[in-house]
């Protein structure tokens, strides 16, 4: 008797760590399983795979067959198999693996709202000021210089300059230049280039879906780095009252200076 708590006990501790490892393993590249919403799932998900292993390793042990420890292979199956968080699979008819993958189903859900809560929370902050956008996202790109992927590393370099972009553009209708030499500085960048969506015949208007756009692609930006594990970046501006740095101008924009408006 004393053996079998023992063992299960044991195979229940070394399984309870196993899990932790497995499941963290299973979420990466997703986000964290265990924020401040996804936790509750992420350990409800750890602790059953535990005891279940401590289970199955009493009743090998029971039997004299194998040992308890051979239940410590139960937690694998976090790393080995992929429940892939669809939740088109929740509105058909409920069966065994539909109630077993739907603990899974649940942390995806909470993981998205966590990834996103951390989202709104660094663009509420840049929303403020336009330029406060443009240098959040040179403020986070400085941070991910791990990123070594060709594709991501493009992907990042593309929404950082469009970004940057889309608020020179923004200063440079502050300073009314014109819709000549407005659209002809739309034009310089493929982040603008489109005419129809990006019309200077309303400069005010224009101004909101430049800030917007930009605020959309902070986010495309933010939710990439919360899923690949630079959800520790503090949120800019963490200093309200400390003194920037002048902000730049975009790759291949001209400064922003002061003209004549078209006669």
């Amino acid at each position: 008797m004393l053996s079998l708590v023992l063992g299960g006990v044991g195979t229940f501790v070394v399984s309870l760590v196993i899990a932790y490892m497995f499941l963290r393993m299973r979420c990466r590249g997703i986000g964290p399983p265990f924020g401040r919403r996804a936790r509750y799932w992420a350990s409800f998900i750890v602790v059953s795979t535990a005891l279940l292993s401590a289970a199955v390793g009493v009743l090998l042990l029971a039997a004299g067959r194998l040992p308890a420890f051979v239940g410590i292979a139960v937690p694998g199956g976090l790393w080995l198999t992929k429940v892939p968080p669809q939740r088109d699979l929740e509105m058909r008819p409920r069966t065994w693996t539909s109630v077993l993958t739907l603990p899974f189903s649940r942390l995806y859900d909470r993981m998205g709202d966590d990834m996103q809560a951390w989202c709104d929370t660094r663009i509420k902050a840049a929303k403020p000021r336009p330029q406060w956008i443009a240098d959040a996202a040179q403020y986070y790109w400085n941070q991910m210089g791990r990123v070594t992927d060709p594709k991501a590393r493009a992907d990042l370099d593309r929404w950082r300059d469009s970004i940057a972009h889309k608020i020179y553009m923004v200063r440079l209708i502050d300073l009314d230049p014109g819709p000549g030499r407005l659209a002809a500085h739309l034009r310089l960048h493929p982040a603008t280039q489109d005419s129809l969506k990006y019309r200077d015949d309303d400069q005010a208007l224009l101004a909101r879906r430049l800030v917007s756009d930009a605020l959309n692609e902070l986010n495309l930006f933010l939710s990439y780095a919360y899923r690949h594990g630079y959800h520790d970046m503090l949120v800019y501006p963490y200093r309200p009252g400390a003194n920037r740095p002048e902000a730049q101008p975009p790759p291949h924009a001209q400064p922003a200076e002061p003209v004549t408006p078209d006669r």
